[in-house]
């Protein structure tokens, strides 16, 4: 049994950030979605004092050493206002400084988790290649050691925050074995001789949050930046894990925002002199948003709860995210349908919750992958899917 009641602590947590999105954050929302303006750094800064930013991380690195639901309560409130605001919460909460936090040496928690927490830098995590999406281990970014250095060369692609991260958690072969079994992770910072940066992108949504591709030229990295070495591929996917609970929540944002706002709209908007919500058609849309939210919501907490401060099942992150990715699409087309053209129109923000909800769907793993997972998982077996 699973108890989801929020403690006093929570309820706060909840209340400050629902407050701060909507008096500080949502009345920029359509400029910054328009401009696709990448999020003011004094903001990261802001977010930082109020603690948001170090929910997850420890204690003695200037963390609050808090279970992942305390910060996933965090990013959905800042997302169902401001999905730009919630990224940084959630990449700071349950991104690459989580795999820092979990597998790192002391020293390297010392080094590269408090300026995270103090919101000075932002680690972003760079896996993807042109030939390497969702199979992950195709990956041909290569570091070679030379006496105390790691020499990367390479490129990463769909790198969230590339070019304007402080440093990223580059995924890349360390050694000539095929496979993960070569694979680990490093620590590579902004403006390193030979790290350069490819235009930003402009994607149908996720305006303001950066992405570029990332290129290694004889990158020189000292050995102390190895996070993971050869061979812990799963360590990595075992804190990925988080990451695809973060995920869920920012679709599940959307998903209670759309329901939030077509509640109202409903019952204000009338056709044939009746409140639209009479309509039983009506009725049978919201009945459905409402069931997908809550679902999203109890998966997403059932997998958070059993975590604590570590890592979810991988069986229970997947179902989370598969389940709330397209739960996020299909509750914000139903809104979309319900405010009819008003659901169009930007002055709404409903269609920017649909365009934001499908990069979460292709983010992190689709839910096509996931759903692979979920059998693999379930069954124990592994199925390969290369030929």
């Amino acid at each position: 049994m699973f108890d989801f009641t929020y403690t006093a602590e929570q309820l706060a947590l909840k209340e400050t950030a629902a407050q701060i999105a909507k008096e500080r954050y949502a009345p920029h929302v359509l400029e910054w979605d328009d401009a696709f303006t990448n999020f003011p750094k004094d903001e990261k800064k802001y977010l930082a004092d109020l603690g948001f930013m170090g929910i997850c991380l420890p204690e003695e690195y200037g963390g609050a050493g808090a279970d992942l639901i305390d910060a996933l309560i965090v990013v959905e409130e800042l997302a169902k206002e401001c999905q730009l605001a919630a990224f940084y919460v959630f990449e700071a909460n349950t991104g690459p400084a989580r795999v820092v936090d979990l597998f790192g040496t002391e020293e390297q928690k010392a080094k590269f988790l408090p300026p995270i927490v103090d919101g000075d830098k932002v680690m972003a995590v760079a896996i993807s290649e042109p030939d390497a999406g969702s199979a992950a281990t195709d990956m041909t970014t290569k570091a070679e050691r030379d006496g105390d250095e790691w020499v990367i060369n390479g490129m990463k692609r769909w790198c969230s925050g590339g070019g304007v991260a402080e440093q990223y958690l580059v995924y890349c072969r360390l050694t000539n074995e095929v496979g993960a079994k070569s694979i680990g992770a490093v620590v590579v910072d902004d403006g390193t001789p030979g790290l350069t940066y490819g235009s930003q992108e402009q994607f149908m949504g996720f305006h303001g949050i950066p992405s570029a591709d990332l290129f290694f030229d004889d990158v020189r990295v000292p050995a102390e930046n190895v996070v993971i070495g050869p061979g812990g591929f799963g360590k990595l996917f075992t804190a990925f894990s988080i990451e695809r609970l973060g995920n869920s929540t920012m679709s599940l944002a959307i998903g209670q925002a759309c329901l939030d706002r077509t509640a109202a709209y409903v019952q204000e908007r009338q056709q044939f002199g009746r409140d639209i919500v009479e309509f039983q058609a009506v009725q049978l849309g919201l009945a459905d948003m409402i069931t997908q939210v809550e679902a999203s919501r109890l998966l997403i907490y059932r997998a958070a709860s059993k975590a604590g401060r570590g890592a979810p099942e991988t069986l229970e992150a997947s179902v989370a995210k598969a389940y709330s990715n397209e739960m996020a699409k299909k509750v914000s087309d139903l809104a979309i349908q319900l405010h009819g053209a008003n659901g169009y129109s930007k002055e709404y923000g409903i269609e920017r919750y649909h365009r934001d909800a499908h990069g979460w769907a292709l983010g992190g793993g689709t839910p096509t992958i996931q759903k692979t997972r979920i059998v693999s998982e379930y069954l124990g077996r592994r199925f390969n899917q290369r030929k």
